[in-house]
């Protein structure tokens, strides 16, 4: 796209005709959009025309120049993060979301140890996913509301923070993000496109790393969309000078065994701590592998292989460990806990659900898991409501796993009594059992490069 200061027009922009150009098919340029996200930060533009462009978006789709100068100007709503200040290449994550997705925990204090900064900025549960920020905040004490200037001092002090979006940072984002969910206008690919990475580009980061689920619990269900997405996402980033790769990751099965707040904590400490209890190796290999293209596309490995290994062995002598810490009493939280991690848990209620057939685990539906966890308290149906910190589930059976009827399947954690009925008879829909054991699935199927992402788009134009 050419530099609209120079090819476009300084007449008057009306709100309802980018409404209309956009209903009958029309593409926008960089002025029209950045419009659209100034208004739609600053309250000029009514809610109503943000909805009906929103809704002609979803319909019509936007192009890539479209999708890349929406997501610039929505990246320039409000304030910006300047990591200059912090000395060291930057570098972040992020997932598409799913059940039991703990990697964040990992990757940040593994990257960090490598020699890399990680300004991380997370968001919370809605629907059947998790949420980092709400699963940090079931730590006593821990503050994810920072502000920029604490932000800065905290990756300064330990190399890597967690943090909501500030008021002041995407405000755009606010804005369109909850006019998206209230009008069924979330599964377009640019919109995705340009929500994601808005908000991770305004770190002023040098390198990120893209997560995309694929599988039975992920956001897109067909595999070729959440490939486009993850391509779009690629050559958007790429084209905003941020270097940046996307794995496709399973998510036909919760990641590790816990779903929920509190207990993916613990989870995450024991693989911290070093230890590797095989039903939970998923998640640590998947957060090794992630770590590892973080180190190399930050610059500090030349390879993912070799990043890899600089962060295996940052969690085998303990400094992940010790910066996790570092960085939960940084932000206010009470790392004694961590000492006796199931002491601290204290669930309203809880049942154990047994396995109610014999056979293989051969489908799990990881959206209808997610649900279950949902509903035991530990998520929401709505942005703001509270959440249980130490309600959620431990799936004692992976796919794949041999079960006999009246084995242990899974515990229930649940705020009280009146939660766990929901729960086991979402669990129950959600798996079947098969006579034959079911073939293994790959933890990733494929690597989108700004090469291959390339590629990718042009045979889809």
């Amino acid at each position: 796209m050419k530099d609209f200061h120079s090819t476009q027009s300084s007449a008057p922009i009306h709100m309802i005709d980018l409404i209309l150009k956009k209903r009958d098919g029309g593409a926008l340029d960089e002025r029209a959009l950045e419009f659209i996200a100034r208004g739609a930060a600053s309250g000029e533009i009514a809610l109503e025309q943000l909805a009906a462009w929103l809704m002609a978006a979803w319909i019509r789709g936007l192009n890539r120049d479209e999708a890349r100068a929406l997501t610039i100007a929505m990246r320039d709503s409000g304030v910006k993060f300047d990591p200059s200040r912090l000395g060291k290449r930057t570098v972040d994550k992020h997932s598409t979301g799913g059940v039991g997705d703990k990697t964040s925990f990992l990757i940040a204090p593994l990257a960090a140890a490598c020699g890399v900064a990680v300004p991380m900025i997370s968001g919370r549960a809605l629907g059947h996913t998790g949420g980092t920020l709400d699963k940090l905040e079931s730590i006593p004490g821990f503050r994810t509301a920072l502000s920029l200037d604490e932000f800065e001092a905290v990756i300064k002090k330990v190399g890597a923070s967690i943090v909501s979006q500030t008021p002041a940072l995407v405000p755009a984002d606010r804005v369109l993000y909850a006019l998206r969910d209230r009008t069924g206008t979330v599964e377009c690919p640019g919109l995705i496109c340009a929500s994601i990475l808005s908000k991770k580009l305004s770190a002023g980061l040098d390198a990120l790393v893209l997560d995309v689920k694929t599988g039975s619990g992920a956001f897109m269900s067909r595999i070729e969309d959440a490939e486009f997405l993850a391509a779009l996402m690629v050559a958007t980033a790429e084209a905003a000078g941020t270097r940046t790769v996307a794995l496709m990751t399973d998510m036909s099965q919760p990641l590790g065994v816990a779903a929920g707040n509190w207990i993916e904590i613990a989870e995450s400490l024991q693989l911290l701590r070093g230890e590797r209890p095989a039903e939970i190796e998923d998640c640590r290999e998947l957060s090794l592998i992630l770590a590892g293209w973080m180190v190399h596309v930050a610059g500090a490995a030349k390879s993912a292989e070799e990043g890899y290994a600089a962060a295996e062995k940052a969690l085998m002598d303990g400094r992940a460990l010790r910066i996790f810490e570092e960085m939960i009493a940084a932000q206010g939280g009470d790392v004694s806990i961590f000492k006796a991690p199931e002491k601290f848990h204290s669930p309203g209620a809880t049942r154990v659900l047994e396995a109610w057939e014999s056979g293989f685990v051969s489908r799990m539906d990881t959206t209808m898991l997610g649900w279950a966890v949902q509903r035991t308290g530990a998520g929401r149906e709505k942005a703001g409501e509270p959440v249980d910190g130490h309600a959620g589930i431990l799936f004692h059976k992976r796919y794949g796993a041999r079960v006999e009827k009246g084995e242990v399947f899974a515990t229930i954690y649940a705020t009280n009594d009146s939660k766990l009925d929901e729960p086991v008879e979402l669990i129950k829909r959600a798996i079947q059992f098969s006579a034959e054991k079911p073939a293994a699935i790959p933890l990733v199927s494929k690597i989108i490069t700004k090469e291959t992402a390339e590629k990718e788009l042009a045979l889809r134009n």
